[in-house]
């Protein structure tokens, strides 16, 4: 471990040396009577070649600062919007030197549009303006790449695109949306070198009636320019190659690219089984399609989702991955008022995972030593086909009417078969299970806007979701399943002696379980709003929330001869319909005074519950008034404080009320309650946000806190490791605290980062009639140094730690991922790139070291400076790691799991560049 951080280090220490031998320019920025300018722009360029070598942006009190090579001679221009261009010869020795500027009113401003139009970093209002060539070193391959040198932007490991700790899910090139929804298929495909500007739209409105009138400080959208070689053109790449390992892999991606004034197309496809997988369930179910949240009701009614507990990847890493992804996005500009769009996605991946998992069940005693430990050996295979198609209109015909119609459709087919050996105690026991759904939804949006004049304007947003699923759920098991439920014991200790009924004895337990959901919901709201002056507005809004849902279950048993065992009674089946209503009108008054704005407001809702099952209707009618505040306090063009509180009504779906019984899982029952109240959830958050143009200082801080009154919660009883939960509403409120932010600085070439992530919760059930809390911290601090010199090596050091402490009702568990880190990217020769990354892991709990990995992949490049040719070699896990490791906690149990990953591989692939 030692010797691989003295690696590190010396690595950092060769850039620290490279960074070496500058000396800075600095200086004060003012106008003709002396007034400092704030955001004026300052750019050093080598007077012997006319090439920009750095610059600076003016703080507050008109200051820059510019890191220059010594012994050089240096034209500084410093230009401002609506001001004269000032241009001053200097040269730089081995001191530093200090040049001030005076810069002076300007009539013509041609010239102007022209100097603004080179700068790296232009501030227009909320719009950050990046010219993508003041940032790139040319070894950046995709949009994610170029992101990643953006001060003040960040890419994740998923591949979204992260401004001010909030994920980016509009991106748009050319003004036209890119797969709107998503921002993974934005920074993994389009080419880095088609990139002329990146502009970051914060506070991001798409509808221009509605801004200032609207709290849009969440949103945020990225617009990429592109350069005029690549508009009016097919431009993209081709990329196939194949290679071997323990198998032989392939990969084949075309990507074509069209962008014109009046329509654009972009095709996108992906074909591949060296693991990586561009378009994951977990992207499919999350996302949204640029459908926007209707907002502040203060009503949570969330359809839920019957995933089955299908497992999922781990840094998308598995034993096996075999992927085929198409996408196709276009857009047209039908006439001046109408404009459609457009796009449609199609996947299938085969997956295999190879798991071995802990699992340490909680009881209804403090004594961590009588917990039931699980361990379990897993084989899972899945296959999941996935599809959406989305079209859109947006029909504008004047400055005063806006009509948006949106239409997305979401259809898939998800399979999976399990089969696992089980032990615990003195048991031993092979269970096969067999998971299949093919949930299918259509959800459509119509957002109309008018303004009637500059003091009064009206918004009507309505989206309506169809929604069916219909998992099956099939388990194999040896031991009695869940006896005293599926049989009537006799003898706690002699399964022999149960009476079966409903189950039937059998030398295999054959359980299955048939379930089918249909939803129908409509969210509108119509508002009003009353311009008062340029300060002040008031927001009158009426809106609903209608649900109806069918929801039926039955559990049959399955035996030797095929003859199908229906458990007939009531309890082990469901029919349920389920009409929820939320009608609300609300009031809100938004008013700037000196840096705040402020926007107080109340809801007051009627909900009405009507439940249909058992042969009898449960009706719920009562009247709630929900509060909400917003405070910003704009300290400075880009430094502020944001304030949020609200209470909101939790209201549960049809699912937590089916009292029949329902699989879970092999070894986990749920039955819900008919009588289950609301929760009501006091929110808080506070937001820090600055960004400082002038040493590229971007600071991000948020912390929030949830206190959840009367929330619907599980009473367990848990036998072994078999449960059997109830939802109820708990007197005891559960709790969640997270802090987290991150700090950057740009040093020269070097940039700096560090990270930390906090969440803790409280939670409190029932565990066999007795009370039981379980607690959870997580911690998470990440540092990360880069470089980005034009010549020479490039590298990313860093390190993170994860802390993971669990504690279920005294059985405590904490977990430790010490991860180093190091990327390089190369340019040498010309011609050549070496991309090369490595990553170590140790990972263990307070005892002993449970794993210990790395992993290091490989990428040589070759292209010659005019050819459309690129030659890749590729080594990925070149240390052959044989499995990760990962950790997780619920309220029943905490679980520590090791997964088998593809072994090491080569692929040799060629590319061609459109």
């Amino acid at each position: 471990m030692s010797k691989k951080i003295q690696v590190l280090v010396f690595l950092f220490g060769i850039a620290q040396v490279v960074n070496a031998q500058k000396s800075q320019i600095i200086g004060f920025v003012k106008d003709s009577i002396g007034n400092s300018i704030e955001m004026a722009n300052v750019i050093a360029y080598k007077k012997s070649d006319n090439t920009m070598v750095g610059y600076g942006i003016t703080n507050a009190e008109g200051k820059y600062k510019i890191s220059v090579p010594q012994n050089n001679v240096y034209l500084l221009k410093v230009s401002f919007i609506g001001l004269s261009t000032e241009v001053k010869s200097i040269e730089v020795n081995a001191n530093n030197v200090t040049v001030d500027f005076e810069m002076k009113s300007q009539e013509n401003n041609l010239d102007e549009v022209e100097i603004v139009y080179e700068i790296p970093v232009v501030v227009k209002g909320d719009t950050l303006v990046y010219n993508t060539d003041s940032f790139v070193n040319g070894t950046e391959k995709k949009l994610g790449d170029v992101l990643e040198k953006l001060p003040g932007v960040d890419v994740n490991e998923n591949g979204e695109i992260e401004i001010e700790g909030k994920r980016v899910s509009k991106v748009m090139v050319e003004g036209k949306d890119f797969f709107d929804g998503d921002s993974k298929l934005a920074t993994k495909n389009i080419p880095a070198d088609a990139l002329d500007k990146v502009e970051v739209l914060r506070n991001y409105e798409d509808v221009g009636q509605m801004r200032g009138l609207r709290n849009s400080q969440d949103q945020i959208a990225i617009n990429i320019k592109l350069k005029e070689g690549k508009k009016n053109f097919w431009f993209g790449d081709i990329t196939a190659g194949s290679g071997v390992g323990e198998t032989e892999r392939y990969i084949i991606k075309p990507k074509l690219f069209y962008y014109s004034p009046s329509y654009s197309l972009n095709i996108i496809t992906d074909l591949n089984d060296i693991g990586e997988v561009p378009f994951t369930r977990r992207d499919y179910f999350n996302f949204t399609g640029g459908f926007r949240n209707l907002g502040r009701g203060g009503t949570s009614f969330t359809i839920s989702t019957d995933d089955l507990a299908f497992a999922t990847l781990r840094n998308n890493r598995a034993n096996e991955i075999d992927t085929k992804f198409g996408a196709a996005n276009f857009s047209v500009v039908a006439n001046k008022k109408l404009d459609l769009s457009g796009y449609g996605i199609v996947s299938n991946t085969e997956t295999d995972l190879i798991t071995n998992t802990r699992r340490v069940y909680i009881d209804d005693t403090p004594d961590a030593s009588d917990n039931t430990v699980e361990e379990t050996s897993e084989n899972t295979q899945q296959k999941s086909t996935l599809g959406l198609l989305k079209l859109s209109a947006s029909y504008r015909p004047n400055t005063n009417f806006r009509l948006d119609y949106d239409i997305l459709g979401k259809g898939s087919r998800q399979q999976e078969n399990d089969i696992f050996l089980s032990r615990r105690s003195t048991i031993s026991e092979d269970i096969n299970e067999r998971l299949e759904n093919t949930p299918f939804s259509i959800q459509q949006n119509t957002n109309a806007y008018y303004t009637l004049n500059a003091k009064n304007i009206f918004s009507l947003e309505a989206q309506h979701l169809f929604q069916e699923e219909d998992p099956f759920y099939n388990a194999i098991r040896t031991e009695i399943p869940f006896r005293g439920i599926f049989t009537q014991i006799n003898d706690p200790l002699d399964p022999a002696s149960d009476i079966f009924d409903p189950l039937e004895e059998s030398d295999q337990y054959n359980i299955n379980q048939e379930k089918n959901t249909k939803t129908s919901k409509l969210d509108a709201k119509l508002d009003y709003y009353y311009v008062l002056n340029k300060k002040s507005n008031l927001n009158f809004t009426l809106g609903t929330i209608q649900s109806a849902q069918n929801f039926n279950s039955n559990i049959f048993q399955t035996l030797n001869n095929d003859r199908r065992n229906d458990f007939e009674t009531e309890e082990f089946g469901n029919r349920v319909k389920y009409n929820f209503s939320d009608v609300f009108a609300s009031m809100h008054y938004k008013f700037i005074t000196g840096i705040f704005t402020i926007n107080p407001g109340v809801s007051l809702h009627n909900y009405d519950l009507r439940d249909r099952q058992l042969g009898t209707v449960i009706h719920q009618n009562e009247w709630k008034i929900l509060p909400d505040f917003f405070v910003l306090a704009q300290l400075k063009s880009s430094e502020s404080f944001r304030l949020n509180y609200s209470i909101t009504a939790e209201y549960t779906d049809v699912n937590r009320l089916a009292r029949g019984y329902i699989f879970n899982n092999y070894n986990s029952l749920i039955q819900g309650n008919r009588n289950l109240e609301n929760a009501l959830y006091d929110n808080f958050s506070l937001n820090y946000f600055s960004f400082n143009m002038f040493n590229y200082t971007n600071v991000f801080a948020r912390i929030s806190y949830t206190n959840r009154r009367n929330p619907i919660k599980n009473t367990s009883v848990i036998n072994g490791i078999n449960r059997v939960n109830t939802s109820v509403n708990s007197n005891l409120a559960d709790q969640v605290f997270s802090a987290n932010g991150r700090f950057s600085r740009t040093f020269g070439k070097m940039k700096g980062k560090l990270d930390v992530n906090i969440n803790w919760s409280s939670f409190n059930n029932i565990i066999n009639t007795q009370p039981s809390e379980s607690v959870s911290l997580t911690q998470m601090y990440r540092t990360e140094w880069s470089t980005n010199f034009k010549k020479g090596p490039n590298f990313d050091i860093g390190y993170s730690l994860t802390i993971n402490d669990y504690d279920n009702n005294g059985a405590e568990t904490t977990f430790y991922t010490n991860q180093p880190f190091v990327r390089l990217d190369w340019s040498f020769a010309k011609s050549f790139l070496i991309k090369s990354s490595y990553n170590y892991y140790n990972y263990k709990d307070t005892q002993t070291t449970l794993n210990e990995y790395s992993f290091w992949d490989i990428d040589m490049l070759y292209q010659q400076s005019d050819s459309k040719w690129e030659y890749k070699f590729s080594v990925t896990n070149a240390l052959d790691t044989k499995s990760i490791n990962r950790d997780s906690f619920n309220e029943l149990y905490n679980s520590t799991s090791s997964y088998v990953v593809q072994p090491r591989y080569w692929i040799l692939s060629i590319k061609y560049n459109l």
